[in-house]
């Protein structure tokens, strides 16, 4: 068998304007940086390979240049369809300005796509997206007015409303692993998830497509273990051997060896958090655990969870996972995000969603830009941006509790906690709690119907959904309900009969 191993160039030189590509990876975990940098440099070069469709599941980028960041000047896309836009706001500002067509799936929906472009189905089938912009009634996934072909659709089956995701041929691929043969057998040993790697590679083989795969050693075939091996060469038609500085472990980390190996949680050196609204919210929201759940934790605010819990020790008797792949362990943040620390297990991203989507997850935190009075959450699209999904859908539309979190106004706000009370020092200038959010990324109204408990914790007050909305449950000490909560909401209060101060345990 001929050697598969090419030149980043050589690899390049097989894509043709106007395919449709995908890409794998989670922030920088897992994604083929070397081969998308190429690309860029290509195309500013020579303007080719140009009017690309691209596809992928993740969010995959450092928010500034790395990872999809490199697709986003004016030529080289004419179609997105992604699950997470926050990190490539390169990419999200042309679909802002309407140069591209763009849409955004949830992320789990995404991952099980490739799956079922693999086996031949015509669609994907799944009650994730209902009541959201996902759903044809409302946007169809839609992100702007130049997109215009409906790639979802409303269907009935055994008397339920599901939604149906079209599925399409993917011509080219881009992925990532630790070390391949000259056979094209690719290993993911230094990598901190697999991803959906597999399901790509086999989607794109099954299209008829051509797959890539950047790694940072060649190894002899015969020095392998069969069972390490997670994407066969029969799937790979080219191995590109990238430069070290082009292939981190993360975009914050060349090399984390707790990201790969076993270890004992507790012996992780963490610092304690800083007084102030995050850790108010973290403390708050840790108290919904329940010995024996199993957790997914969002980014950002939710991060603070893990650390309350770590702090209390208590790590040891809950299981955090991360959609992205790791079970156990302790999720890392920032630009690592979708890497976990000393994990029990690694499986494949498409599994952790089979799990999730069937109400696996006993609790799931997750961050809050908007909520109004139906009780629906935004963090999809607001403010001039667009962030995407991510796997927010999947995990808040099937955890069987969810907790939202988030500072009550943002913007500035500063409190201090003194001679027990806390005290609104400065308010941030923009609300949270508004009439109508721009975009539903979580309905309230399926979540009620579902029988989900459904919190949204603040550093001044705790809500829980009721069948009108949102309900105030908890007020913070020394918080004036006319001075400090309903100026600041759009939509009518509702106060619980039963409503009691938060514990003075969080503020302290």
């Amino acid at each position: 068998m001929d050697s598969k191993i090419m030149t980043v160039d050589q690899a390049i030189d097989l894509i043709d304007d106007g395919m449709t590509l995908a890409t794998g990876g989670f922030v920088g975990c897992g994604h083929p940086e070397a081969l998308t940098a190429a690309i860029e440099d290509r195309f500013l070069k020579e303007q080719h390979p140009r009017d690309l469709t691209l596809v992928y599941a993740a969010g995959q980028g450092d928010g500034k240049d790395r990872g999809l960041n490199h697709m986003g000047h004016e030529g080289i896309l004419k179609r997105v369809v992604g699950g997470h836009w926050n990190l490539a706001p390169k990419m999200g500002q042309l679909a802002l300005e309407n140069k591209i067509e763009a849409y955004n799936f949830p992320q789990g929906v995404m991952c099980h796509l490739f799956r079922e472009i693999a086996n031949g189905s015509p669609g994907k089938i799944s009650h994730v997206g209902l009541g959201t912009f996902v759903d044809p009634r409302f946007d169809g996934g839609k992100l702007n007015a130049r997109t215009k072909e409906d790639l979802v659709s409303l269907i009935e089956l055994e008397g339920r409303e599901w939604l149906f995701y079209k599925t399409f041929a993917i011509d080219f691929c881009l992925l990532r692993g630790t070390a391949s043969d000259t056979h094209g057998n690719i290993s993911f040993e230094n990598e901190a998830m697999t991803a959906e790697a597999l399901s790509i590679a086999q989607a794109t083989r099954n299209s008829g497509g051509t797959v890539i795969v950047q790694v940072e050693k060649i190894v002899p075939v015969d020095e392998r273990d069969p069972k390490s091996i997670r994407v066969p060469g029969i799937f790979v038609d080219g191995v590109v051997l990238a430069d070290k500085a082009l292939h981190p472990q993360t975009f914050a980390e060349d090399y984390n060896p707790g990201y790969v190996h076993p270890g004992d949680i507790d012996t992780i050196d963490l610092p304690k958090m800083e007084k102030g609204a995050r850790r108010i919210i973290s403390s708050r929201a840790f108290e919904e655990f329940e010995e024996g759940d199993i957790v997914n934790l969002g980014i950002g605010v939710p991060e603070g969870v893990a650390l309350m819990a770590r702090e209390y020790h208590k790590l040891d008797k809950i299981t955090l996972t991360l959609e992205s792949g790791p079970v156990g362990g302790l999720p890392a943040g920032g630009l690592s995000f979708g890497a976990s620390m000393y994990p029990q297990a690694i499986i494949d991203q498409p599994y952790m969603f089979d799990f999730y989507d069937g109400g696996g997850l006993d609790v799931a935190f997750l961050g809050m830009a908007e909520c109004d009075g139906s009780g629906n959450v935004n963090v999809s699209k607001f403010g001039g941006r667009v962030a995407g999904i991510g796997g927010f859908m999947n995990i808040s539309q099937t955890a069987q509790k969810v907790v939202f979190t988030g500072t009550f106004t943002v913007g500035g706000l500063n409190v201090e906690w003194e001679n027990d009370t806390l005290h609104i020092l400065q308010e941030g200038k923009y609300k949270k709690f508004t009439q109508a959010v721009e975009h539903i990324t979580f309905s309230g109204a399926l979540a009620w119907q579902k029988g989900q408990k459904i919190l949204y914790v603040t550093e001044r007050a705790v809500f829980r959904l009721s069948a009108d909305g949102p309900e105030l449950i908890e007020l913070a000490p020394g918080i004036d309900i006319e001075k400090n909560i309903i100026p600041y909401m759009d939509f009518k209060l509702r106060v619980s009969p039963d409503l009691k101060p938060m514990h003075t345990q969080h503020f302290e």
